[in-house]
């Protein structure tokens, strides 16, 4: 029991001291010197700068901010108001009567070339005529509307050239045949 009592003793003046408000807190910025006459310095409270990291209530403040009306234009969220100038035109602009003019419409890029080599065709009785395509290294045979490699299909067979369309562009290219 003498502990107890022991540590309530000790307890309730350092909470008083915790709780206590000395004036001055480890974020409130250090007060300002100022030079006063002696007859200034027994009237005259000390100087705190701002500080707005200060946790303390100003009373003061508080008054002055709640008897200030808001205005158009005026931003709340500061602690003065900064005056928003009118915008004032630099130069007048022409009015111009009519349809307004027509935006240039971009041009859409060409379609890539096919790039498919006509070597040959194959022409058996009674069966329909083949050509031999080639693509880099494959190597293709089809018959007038095939589609080759999910992308060309085969218009046109000729005995010198071969018609072939782009599906995905929808671009026909004519294809001659090419000597080896």
């Amino acid at each position: 029991m003498r502990v107890m009592i022991a540590l309530v003793a000790i307890a309730i003046p350092v909470a008083i001291y915790n709780f206590w408000d000395t004036g001055s807190t480890s974020s409130a910025a250090p007060p300002t010197t100022t030079t006063a006459t002696p007859a200034q310095k027994k009237t005259a409270a000390p100087q705190v700068a701002y500080n707005p990291l200060d946790p303390r209530l100003h009373l003061r403040e508080l008054a002055a901010s709640q008897s200030v009306k808001y205005e158009a234009g005026r931003n709340i969220f500061t602690w003065e108001a900064v005056p928003i100038e009118p915008l004032v035109a630099s130069a007048k602009v022409p009015v111009v009567w009519g349809p307004p003019a027509p935006t240039p419409t971009p041009t859409p890029p060409p379609p890539p070339p096919i790039d498919l080599k006509f070597y040959g065709f194959a022409n058996k009785p009674n069966e329909p005529k083949r050509v031999f395509l080639q693509q880099k290294e494959d190597l293709f045979v089809a018959k007038q509307g095939d589609i080759v490699k999910s992308r060309y299909k085969v218009v046109q067979i000729a005995n010198t050239s071969v018609t072939i369309e782009d599906v995905l562009y929808s671009n026909r290219q004519t294809i001659p045949l090419t000597p080896k």
